[in-house]
């Protein structure tokens, strides 16, 4: 795999994960009291321990999008950088005089 397929890859990653992030944070805002009630009930905890948890799942969430998927793709995007359309038509023009 090249570089720049792993770099696509990880980009895709990123945009994806942090779009599930947003529709949880959009979740918990509109719906926070009744999923911390509806949580506390089947886990048999208080309301208030089941927004801290909520709190935490996003935190770690999106720890985890920074290191797994962010921070690769930042990685890549420094060691190969990307190619411009003008260095892509002059390499295809050096190909066609050779």
């Amino acid at each position: 795999m090249s570089t720049e397929q792993l770099r696509t890859f990880f980009g895709w990653c990123t945009l994806i994960n942090f779009g599930l992030l947003l529709v949880g944070v959009i979740q918990i805002y509109l719906m926070a009291d009744w999923l911390s009630e509806f949580h506390s009930k089947i886990f048999s905890i208080e309301a208030k321990s089941a927004r801290q948890s909520y709190f935490l799942y996003l935190a770690y969430y999106k720890l985890a999008i920074i290191v797994f998927n962010l921070v690769p793709y930042v990685a890549l995007r420094m060691i190969s950088p990307q190619k411009t359309h003008e260095s892509i038509t002059d390499s295809s023009t050096d190909q066609k005089t050779q």
